[in-house]
């Protein structure tokens, strides 16, 4: 049973926009490349009046982030295809430190070199699965390349929504309508249109639970432009998606990471020496807020899921009871599965745990 328990999927920026691409998505034109050498190459191969290098990790934040290389920024722009290369002699091979990485950063393994191009205008546009409306809900706004929470807060007026039914599919009214709503003028409200609709495709075909593009953009020379995406994926449909799942890159997560992973745990290592072992996300959040308020350091955030077994809760002691620096332990849980002895990993197999943990 432990052993069918699925990760989270994540993909980088260059995955997801190869994913775009392969489904008629327009996006910017770019290379991947391993090498300092490769992303010369593929500077002088794209032919562009501009070039955007960035450097390829699931952290957010590369733009102000810091290689130990010395170099600031894991995103940079040049009309140099020169540039391109030595800069990306600083990027491959070191670690990128960001506000969402630890102390020591992240190895960048990839870069991805791209066709920078200049945006007239930034929209915002997502598809998501909304249990509310048991389907998917296609949500847009006019104000793009900013914080969407922001905006719904600020400028509720300014946040569009269209209903669209699974079995009919995203009609032509709805694309058109909210090309509209987010602003796009004349021709450009068709080609709009038509990109929302290869993105609804993108979104059935892939199983994802959300396709969000910040910005969804226009050039001044009146193309409309995906310029970022994140998309989440189903991951009960992995048994029909294995090549999107085969791109999973795990080689950025901790050992400790990995193996959580494996009984569908969400372990995230921190720098303190306090292991929170919790149930539920939000909850765990509060965990780590409380221990810094009070003075202390979390060693790690510890999801069990609101679903927990109680294998999943006997690993999860191993887990913590295996990292050295961690000298406390903070149980917050909600949870009844030690009512019985009679299975497989009773209270009785979670003692010696806890009696090393606390």
């Amino acid at each position: 049973l432990l052993m069918n328990f699925k990760r989270w999927l994540n993909l980088q920026e260059y995955q997801s926009k190869k994913l775009m691409s392969d489904y008629g998505v327009k996006v910017q034109r770019f290379f991947v490349a391993d090498t300092a050498n490769e992303a010369l190459e593929a500077a002088k191969r794209l032919n562009a009046k501009e070039i955007v290098l960035k450097a390829q990790i699931l952290a957010g934040g590369r733009g102000k982030g810091v290689f130990h290389s010395g170099l600031k920024g894991g995103v940079h722009l040049t009309k140099d295809p020169n540039v391109v290369g030595q800069l990306a002699k600083q990027m491959i091979g070191y670690n990128l430190a960001t506000k969402q990485t630890l102390k020591e950063g992240v190895k960048v393994h990839k870069v991805m070199v791209a066709e920078a191009l200049d945006i007239a205008r930034e929209t915002y546009l997502a598809i998501l699965m909304d249990r509310s409306c048991n389907g998917p809900v296609l949500v847009g706004s006019p104000q793009g390349g900013v914080d969407i929470e922001e905006v719904a807060a600020s400028n509720p007026e300014l946040i569009f929504k269209e209903q669209i039914d699974i079995f009919e599919g995203i009609k032509d009214s709805q694309a058109q309508r909210m090309a509209e709503n987010l602003g796009f003028l004349g021709p450009l409200k068709n080609q709009a249109a038509d990109q929302i609709k290869k993105l609804y495709n993108l979104f059935l075909k892939v199983d994802a639970t959300q396709v969000e593009v910040n910005p969804f953009g226009e050039t001044p020379e009146g193309q409309v432009v995906c310029f970022d995406a994140k998309i989440n994926f189903d991951d009960n449909a992995e048994f029909r998606q294995k090549n999107i799942f085969a791109m999973d890159d795990k080689s950025e997560n901790e050992p400790i990471e990995n193996e959580a992973a494996r009984y569908d745990l969400k372990y995230i290592g921190l720098d303190g020496n306090i292991a929170c072992f919790v149930n539920g996300a939000g909850l765990a959040m509060a965990t780590c807020d409380i221990i810094f308020l009070n003075g202390g350091k979390p060693a790690n955030f510890l999801d069990l899921g609101g679903g927990v077994k109680e294998a999943q809760v006997y690993q999860a002691f191993k887990l913590l009871t295996a990292d050295p620096k961690i000298t406390f332990l903070f149980c917050v849980c909600i949870m009844y599965i030690f009512r019985s002895s009679s299975l497989p990993y009773s209270a009785k197999n979670l003692q010696p745990c806890l009696q090393v943990s606390l």
